[in-house]
C-alpha cells in the first residue's frame, strides 16, 4: 500500500497521544496568555528582566505571551501528527479490506 508508514497500533497510539497533546498544550497556551500566576515559575524570567524595566509587569507579561504562543505552536504540531496518524489508520483499514 502506497504511503503506509506505520501499523495500526502505532497509528492508534499516535492518535491518542496527539489528542492529549493538543488538549494539554492548548490549555497551557490559554493559561499562559491570560497570565496565570501559578505558571510564573515556568516563564524564563531573569533578574535583568525585572530590574532594567521601568514597568516590570509588562516585560513579564510579554514573556507569558511568548510562552503561550509557543504552546499554541506545539499544539498545532500535535494536531498535524494526529491527522497523519488518522491517515495511517485509514490506510491500514484499506489494506486490511483489500487483503480479505
Amino acid at each position: 500500500m502506497r504511503g503506509l508508514i506505520c501499523g495500526p497500533k502505532c497509528a492508534a497510539c499516535g492518535i491518542v497521544l496527539s489528542a492529549w497533546g493538543v488538549i494539554m498544550l492548548a490549555m497551557l497556551g490559554i493559561f499562559f496568555t491570560t497570565h496565570s500566576a501559578v505558571l510564573i515559575h515556568d516563564v524564563p524570567v531573569e533578574d535583568e528582566d525585572i530590574h532594567q524595566d521601568t514597568n516590570p509587569p509588562h516585560r513579564i507579561y510579554d514573556l507569558f505571551g511568548k510562552v503561550g504562543y509557543n504552546c499554541f505552536i506545539a499544539a498545532a504540531i500535535y494536531a498535524v501528527v494526529g491527522a497523519f496518524s488518522c491517515c495511517q489508520m485509514r490506510l491500514n483499514k484499506q489494506k486490511e479490506y483489500l487483503v480479505h
